[in-house]
């Protein structure tokens, strides 16, 4: 019944920025948080950072004073702002969601967009 789309990945140079978004689609359902994983080559997939309804937010720490998680409620929509883009951070980052629907808990992930970043 949910379904997320994000955008906004591409290449960028070290030191730039980028801006992706992930828009949570459906009828009937609310949203308890959303937020960033990514997923590196040989590696696990990792926190990036998560925003929830209340408010609270957390960010690894890798990642700290460089990028901002922010949302627009009125349209289910996540953001993540990434400044000073470094080669580590290339990855495929992915949305995710945790939302109710007719009482029950559901958790969504989006298709992956992919960060590359050259030095």
């Amino acid at each position: 019944q949910v379904q997320l789309v994000e955008s906004g990945g591409g290449l960028v140079q070290a030191g730039g920025s980028l801006r992706l978004s992930c828009a949570a689609s459906g009828s009937s359902f609310s949203v308890n948080f959303m937020g960033w994983y990514r997923q590196a080559p040989g590696k696990q997939r990792e926190l990036v950072t998560t925003f929830t309804r209340a408010g609270s937010t957390n960010y690894a720490g890798s990642v700290k004073g460089r990028f901002t998680i922010s949302r627009d409620d009125a349209k289910n929509t996540v953001y993540l702002q990434m400044n000073s883009l470094k080669p580590e951070d290339t990855a495929v980052y992915y949305c995710y969601a945790e939302v109710v629907i007719m009482s029950r808990t559901y958790a969504y992930w989006g298709q992956g967009t992919q960060v590359t970043v050259s030095s």
